[in-house]
């Protein structure tokens, strides 16, 4: 064998490799492009959704050389929940399909001999359906939520339900499920109100 610098310049891992990033890659295009996006229409996270996927696919591979054991493998879950908390808050939904990547990524390139690519398929297609099934067949509108600083004080009693949501509709021109009543300021006659309704469009 070839080798440069003490390190060989070409093995038959190469198209193990290559033929399962090709693998993670079209089932990540199946959970983001098709199911995320299509669900949400957010373009804000595909970039980072497919960066993330693909490195932590070739940082997986490159160190199952090392034979990791599961101690290492939850050390890298760490290492990504340390970024978490290293940047901006995203929504919930938006940190599911985080983990769906990584963990997707993870199954891809990690799994060895003892795990077939019948197993390997089975466990992403099931994946992908049960992302399927929860994002258009069970929720097939999507809820937004928003948080308002509401400054009219009388209304948030509870025998003015009916005239708070008609003045946060009319004002938000938004058709609302859900009104909750969260913090409130009687020094400055505010209260924060979490309103819940479907985006349809």
């Amino acid at each position: 064998m070839t080798e440069f610098l003490s390190i060989p310049l070409f093995d038959n891992d190469f198209y193990k490799m290559m033929f399962r990033f090709v693998l993670n890659l079209g089932f990540l295009t199946l959970i983001i492009r098709w199911l995320y996006f299509g669900a949400t229409k957010r373009k804000d996270y595909l970039f980072t959704y497919y960066m993330i996927g693909i490195i932590v696919f070739f940082l997986c591979f490159t160190l199952k050389k090392y034979e990791l054991d599961i101690g290492m493998a939850l050390g890298l879950f760490a290492i990504f929940g340390i970024i978490r908390y290293r940047t901006d808050p995203i929504p919930i939904k938006e940190m599911t399909y985080l983990f769906v990547v990584i963990g997707v990524s993870v199954v891809n390139s990690l799994a060895n001999q003892k795990m077939s690519y019948a197993e390997i398929l089975s466990a992403n297609i099931v994946i992908v359906l049960t992302l399927f099934i929860i994002e258009r067949v069970w929720f097939t509108r999507n809820v937004s939520v928003k948080i308002i600083n509401y400054e009219k004080i009388e209304n948030i009693k509870p025998e003015n339900a009916a005239a708070l949501r008609a003045d946060l509709e009319e004002r938000t021109g938004l058709k609302i499920e859900n009104i909750n009543v969260g913090d409130v300021d009687f020094l400055r006659d505010s209260a924060k109100i979490t309103i819940t309704h479907y985006n349809d469009k």
